[in-house]
């Protein structure tokens, strides 16, 4: 053996799921295994372990229901098409259907591990990527949810009466930082540090790849500066808090704490990344730029950030807010004598004349239509106008306009029933 091969690692061990594969169609698994040497060098375990379950999760599909493919490079549409509809009636452990996301994650990974056989040039590439976008399922994009204002206020004020300091701390910096959950965790011994006079906090690398400085609220740093008075042995275990016996914290340890304190608050249940939410959403409506919201919560795209500016956006209520008197004004009856003298002027002052009637719909409210008038719902007329609309009615019928001639027998009747 030579001393290049000595040196190479061992190959992508593959678990117990693909024992079947590996009697049946053994070209698969190797396949397989070689692409996941590949990808665990550049992509996170967890990534690496869900590729490795959808490829064994197809590859089993392949064995069970497509006895002629043998390789990937046979792989064709009608394989992905029964693999989707085996996907669409696979049960969750719950008992009910799989998620529409996780379908899509599903496809996902396979389109990938597709796509890089094509670009890698591999023997085992099929003559071209089997998998479209088309074959992806819709999933819905609700918006973030965060807490409003009061119930976050509560949240906090629940958190400032706590007995614990572990968990006080540990509250207060995902609500006043916007944290992940994995980055609390995994915050050093000398995570603070003071930089031109001011507390600073630096958040390790984390889901994207990189880390970060946070300023510090004053109530953290006084929190920290008590949390590390009375637990000197902190630093041994290097990390900034840690369990009792310096054991690590964990996303679920964490989630607890933040439940407890919402049940405390009269919340329910409050999930932790939703104190994320709640930060990134009131630094908006505040006024904070989107650029600086984005560096907060260590967004490395700003279309990660603009979801939620997308939640926060002031300009529909602000704009709705600043007609909607005038839009009341159209629903309020002339004659009513209990009418503010206020109410009364603005409608007189978006009431303009037609020739048939007037118009009453605010300027605001632009009207793109030229010759609708009589058929539109802020047409208003009076018996005034009644030979011209009679005139009209008449015209309408003898042109054999019928639609036209019911509109303005229509209108006749309601001037005549005023006059």
């Amino acid at each position: 053996m030579s001393m290049v091969a000595a040196a190479l690692p061992d190959p992508y061990p593959l678990g117990t799921a693909w024992d079947p594969i590996l009697t049946a169609r053994p070209g698969l698994a190797a396949t397989a295994a070689r692409y996941l040497a590949q990808i665990e060098v550049s992509l996170r375990p967890a990534t690496v372990a869900k590729a490795d379950e959808v490829l064994s999760r197809f590859c089993g599909h392949v064995v069970d229901h497509h006895p002629e493919v043998a390789s990937f490079a046979e792989v064709g549409r009608p394989v992905i098409e029964s693999f989707k509809l085996a996907l669409a009636s696979r049960l969750a452990p719950g008992g009910t259907p799989l998620k529409a996301k996780t379908i899509r994650v599903h496809l996902s990974l396979l389109k990938a591990f597709f796509a890089r056989l094509v670009d890698w040039e591999w023997p085992e590439a099929p003559a071209r990527i089997p998998i479209g976008s088309a074959d992806m399922p819709r999933v819905p994009d609700p918006l973030p949810k965060a807490l409003d204002d009061p119930a976050a206020a509560r949240f906090l004020a629940a958190a400032a009466a706590e007995s614990d300091r572990r968990r006080q701390l540990c509250v207060e910096l995902l609500a006043r930082t916007g944290m992940r959950v994995s980055e609390l965790c995994g915050l050093a011994d000398d995570a603070v540090s003071n930089r031109s006079g001011s507390a600073w906090l630096r958040v390790p690398v984390g889901k994207l790849y990189n880390d970060r400085y946070v300023p510090l609220h004053p109530r953290l740093v006084e929190l920290l500066e008590a949390w590390a008075a009375n637990h000197p042995d902190q630093a041994d275990t290097g990390r900034l808090i840690t369990k009792d016996d310096g054991a690590p914290l964990d996303r679920f340890m964490v989630a607890r704490m933040v439940n407890r304190v919402a049940r405390r608050a009269g919340l329910g249940h409050v999930h932790p990344h939703q104190l994320r939410h709640t930060l990134a959403t009131q630094a908006i409506n505040r006024g904070m730029r989107i650029e600086a919201v984005a560096e907060l919560l260590g967004h490395r795209d700003i279309r990660m950030t603009l979801v939620y500016a997308r939640m926060a956006n002031r300009t529909v209520a602000d704009q709705f807010a600043a007609v909607s008197a005038k839009v009341d004004a159209l629903y309020v009856d002339p004659d009513d004598p209990d009418e503010t003298p206020a109410m009364r002027r603005l409608r007189a002052e978006y009431r303009r004349m037609l020739g048939n009637g007037w118009c009453t719909r605010p300027r605001e409210l632009d009207c793109s239509f030229e010759a609708i008038c009589e058929g539109c719902g802020f047409f208003a007329t009076g018996p005034e106008f009644l030979p011209r609309l009679r005139a009209q009615r008449d015209h309408a019928a003898a042109h054999d306009q019928h639609a036209r001639q019911r509109l303005y027998e229509d209108l006749v009747a309601k001037a005549e029933a005023t006059a």
